[in-house]
């Protein structure tokens, strides 16, 4: 089965002289239904995030405010995103180790999770990762 890749999308922007909304719903917007939100900020100058994977909970990752890098492996290859727009976001499927840096001051991190939180679904060592990863890169 070939690895599902992780891509950027473009919410809807709603413009108006007193400001700009976006928003996003749940199978609509995102490839899946949305189980838990939560967000990240006043991240130190020079500190990283997340180094970790999930095995089961998918993600779509959003800088409300400010900018970040997010670096994702499938175990072979790196690959690097830089999120500086309110009205995008970053789907991250199952498989991938992700690191975020880069924080811009000011910056906010929201994430859209596919399930509630549980440690269970975290792989959080990077050798065990590369283990998980063998037979699963198809190109």
């Amino acid at each position: 089965m070939k690895k599902e890749k992780p891509y950027i999308i473009t919410f809807p922007k709603i413009f108006d002289p007193r400001g700009s909304l976006s928003f996003v719903e749940g199978d609509r917007h995102i490839p899946f239904p949305i189980s838990r939100v939560y967000w990240i900020y006043d991240v130190p100058a020079g500190e990283a995030r997340g180094s970790h994977s999930h095995i089961d909970n998918r993600s779509v990752i959003v800088a409300t405010s400010g900018s970040f890098t997010i670096h994702l492996s499938d175990g072979k290859r790196t690959e690097s995103f830089t999120l500086n727009r309110p009205f995008q976001g970053l789907y991250v499927p199952t498989g991938y180790w992700r690191t975020l840096d880069n924080f811009s001051s000011g910056s906010v991190c929201m994430v859209l999770a596919s399930h509630p939180y549980s440690e269970d679904d975290y792989i959080r060592d990077y050798d065990e990762f590369l283990k998980s990863c063998v037979g699963e890169n198809n190109d």
